[in-house]
């Protein structure tokens, strides 16, 4: 009995050394504009991510891009993204970088009375590498990796209007992260991450949405190890 003790609290101890929970909140703006009388339009998401309980802004994105709508359902969109990291470096923490070059393809699924939105983006990241040196947190250098993104979206109107221009509305969306070809400076894996998201929120106009979620970021690290975030999240969707 004893021994069946001991081995279940080392199974414990072992587990919580390769799992970790936090929780979170992130704030999202996404904006759409097409140019006047174009197939052109331009894309900018801004993302602030916070933490473990909020206690800092860990991540901050900025991601601009250009869009080309060549069908009524569908467009694609080439762009560039700057995020800043917080990281953690033998104790010490600061801020480190990241690049990305991404182009995107987005699908527009009419079903019954609302959208499914499909898409898929492929991203070309540079990770500023990070170190500890003489107590200071320092950069320079970086890896390359590359990462595939699905994304399928539905916003499913609660009064059932069609076209939907104003209400409340329900949200469920799922995204799954894979990285490709030499996966050596990430996780070592093919699978990355995947974030479930579930949402309430209004359409003030056809061209204005703002809802509040809860998502779900299951991230696999090295090895055994994974994070399982659990994230407030306040989103504005404008498309002019």
């Amino acid at each position: 009995m004893i021994r069946l003790a001991f081995l279940l609290v080392l199974l414990m101890s072992t587990c919580a050394t390769f799992a970790q929970s936090n929780f979170t909140g992130w704030v999202a703006f996404n904006n759409l504009y097409r140019f006047p009388k174009s197939k052109f339009g331009m894309h900018l998401d801004v993302q602030f991510r916070g933490t473990t309980q909020i206690e800092h802004l860990n991540s901050m994105i900025l991601r601009p891009g250009l869009n080309w709508h060549f069908n009524k359902n569908m467009f694609a969109t080439v762009g560039y993204a700057y995020v800043e990291h917080r990281r953690m470096a033998s104790g010490v923490s600061g801020y480190a970088p990241e690049h990305r070059i991404w182009q995107q393809l987005i699908i527009n699924q009419p079903v019954s009375f609302f959208v499914v939105q499909h898409r898929f983006r492929l991203e070309e990241r540079f990770i500023v590498r990070h170190r500890q040196e003489n107590g200071d947190f320092k950069t320079g250098g970086n890896y390359y990796a590359t990462r595939a993104r699905y994304f399928g979206r539905a916003v499913i109107p609660l009064n059932g209007d069609k076209p939907f221009t104003k209400g409340v509305f329900g949200a469920i969306q799922d995204e799954v992260f894979l990285n490709v070809g030499d996966n050596s400076s990430v996780n070592g894996k093919s699978f990355d991450q995947n974030r479930l998201y579930l949402a309430f929120g209004y359409r003030l106009r056809k061209e204005f949405d703002l809802e509040v979620g809860y998502m779900n970021q299951y991230i696999s690290g090295v090895g055994k190890a994974f994070t399982n975030n659990h994230i407030l999240q306040l989103a504005t969707y404008l498309r002019l």
